[in-house]
């Protein structure tokens, strides 16, 4: 890997990423089953594979810090509501995508603290891009493995805009998105959590979601996206938080480039029942 210009602790995340993303590109290129969890969301080989490498990588580095991963039984909130500061993982973002083999799902790592992420790596296998972030280092790029580093920030709100939405779930929110940023914008359909990336490095400019995602979805990549300039924000125009409460699950929210904008007044002016 070449030199990284930030923190060795993020230098070391990335390197996990690159190993599970190598563990699951094995199991990419033969022949796999898909099996269902109680919730019916799809698991394949390669989501626990992923899950042994990070789950190592992790504990070599800090086997006292705690780790909430999708492929894991969470702690009880008992528990976890004492927790400053743990590991929150996603193995394989996008399953769906993976067994539909176009390429669109990613490995994500996130470092949480007092309910924010302050690190986060996303990766994506088949692509080989990495992004990395932590607070008050930057959000940086790496094409493939050994690249540069480049630095990535997001851009000022254009007309029209360009709104990343989801692949594999409805729910966009096109009436909410006119009311927010104009009728006049451009869609990009994409999987798992490169629609945040998409937005952080200022090739699209808002990611609105509607209905249920967990935790481990969305935190890496917000701490990549905040860190190149933009927020998400729940429909409240708060910053989304994290280990809040019994539930692993996040409101609705919007991913954002353009943060000089006031966009809880934009939501508080939006009729959200009606959209």
């Amino acid at each position: 890997m070449s030199h990284a210009p930030f923190s060795p602790l993020l230098q070391q995340i990335a390197a996990i990423a690159r190993d599970a993303a190598e563990a699951i590109l094995v199991v990419y290129g033969q022949d796999f089953e898909v099996e269902r969890k109680q919730d019916q969301s799809p698991v394949t080989a390669a989501d626990l594979a992923a899950q042994r490498v990070i789950t190592a990588g992790l504990a070599a580095l800090d086997g006292a810090l705690p780790v909430i991963s999708e492929e894991a039984r969470a702690a009880p909130w008992s528990q976890r509501r004492e927790w400053q500061r743990y590991w929150l993982v996603d193995p394989l973002d996008g399953t769906r995508e993976f067994i539909k083999r176009n390429g669109e799902f990613t490995v994500n790592i996130a470092l949480i603290e007092n309910h924010e992420p302050v690190l986060g790596v996303v990766l994506a296998p088949v692509t080989g891009e990495l992004y990395a972030a932590a607070r008050g280092e930057g959000a940086w790029l790496q094409r493939s493995a050994g690249a540069d580093w480049q630095r990535i920030g997001t851009r000022d709100l254009p007309e029209p805009a360009t709104v990343a939405g989801s692949r594999s779930h409805g729910g966009s929110g096109v009436a909410l998105l006119q009311q927010l940023i104009g009728d006049d914008y451009a869609s990009v359909p994409l999987g798992s959590s490169l629609k945040f990336c998409l937005v952080a490095r200022g090739d699209a400019d808002v990611y609105l979601r509607r209905g249920a995602t967990s935790e481990w979805d969305t935190a890496a990549a917000q701490s990549v996206l905040e860190e190149a300039g933009g927020a998400v924000l729940d429909l409240a125009g708060k910053p989304l938080r994290y280990n809040r409460g019994d539930s692993l699950i996040n409101p609705e929210f919007i991913a954002v480039g353009d943060a000089s904008i006031d966009w809880k007044a934009r939501l508080e002016a939006a009729d959200l029942e009606a959209s």
